[in-house]
């Protein structure tokens, strides 16, 4: 992995990357919540938005179950485009400001080209997934599709479809995985330093690569507490998706030199 950096640097300007210790996501996520608690209005803003937005999907993919888990898994692969105001919020907290609701749209006007081709990359990759989740289950899964909570028991629960679980999931766990490692700082960065993509995507790799057990803690966190969201109908996610993005900001400010 080291002698893969070095030959990144050579094709990329990589900042420094700090080592911080294992229980440092923990950190990340309590400075999230301070900045919650700073602009509680902007964040539970944020938040209801979202899941309005996130409800629509949900319902309209609940009539299709294969779309449903497409939908669930890929909110996390384009989830740190969705928090770019966050961290323009965190960043204008960081520097002593009284940030408004209106500055959450002022993140995605700084470094707009740069944060816009990620954005559409990530996008990309979410309808590629959806894409690939079909042929998945077209191809592995035998009975007529049914109602949403039976094709669940069914397919996940009942172990006639051990095939189709775990090449849904080995697929799925392989992507998030490349995803993570490509997204972990870089939008930040991008807004924070005026990075090209590239640049950006190359160097939240290095902290990834600096960091396997730090960010590993970090990305089952994530995990675990969208699943909190979603197994609370989305009431959860009003106040985990903002202290989520609040905290990547300070992920980014603790990794990047």
């Amino acid at each position: 992995m080291d002698n893969s950096l070095k030959h990144l640097e050579r094709h990329f300007v990589l900042p420094d990357v700090a080592q911080v210790p294992l229980l440092r996501p923990i950190g990340w996520i309590g400075a999230g919540w301070r900045d919650f608690r700073r602009s509680p209005a902007i964040g539970l803003s944020y938040g209801l938005v979202l899941v309005g937005f996130l409800a629509l999907i949900l319902s309209y993919a609940a009539q299709r179950p294969y779309l449903f888990t497409a939908s669930v898994s890929g909110f996390l692969l384009i989830g740190p485009l969705l928090s770019v105001g966050l961290y323009e919020i965190s960043r204008r907290v960081a520097a002593g400001e009284t940030p408004t609701l209106r500055d959450l749209a002022a993140g995605w006007r700084r470094n707009s080209s740069s944060i816009g081709l990620f954005g559409i990359l990530l996008v990309i990759v979410a309808l590629g997934w959806e894409r690939l989740s079909a042929i998945m289950f077209a191809m592995l899964y035998g009975g007529q599709v049914p109602d949403l909570g039976r094709f669940m028991n069914e397919v996940f629960l009942s172990g006639d479809y051990a095939q189709l679980v775990a090449v849904y999931f080995m697929a799925g766990g392989v992507l998030a995985v490349l995803v993570f490692a490509v997204s972990a700082v870089s939008l930040p960065m991008m807004l924070d330093r005026n990075t090209d993509m590239a640049t950006a995507m190359m160097a939240s790799v290095k902290a990834c690569a600096a960091n396997p057990a730090p960010m590993a803690l970090w990305a089952a966190a994530i995990v675990l507490l969208v699943a909190v969201g979603f197994a609370t109908f989305l009431v959860g996610m009003v106040f985990i998706m903002p202290v989520l993005g609040f905290a990547t900001w300070h992920a980014y400010k603790n990794l990047i030199k």
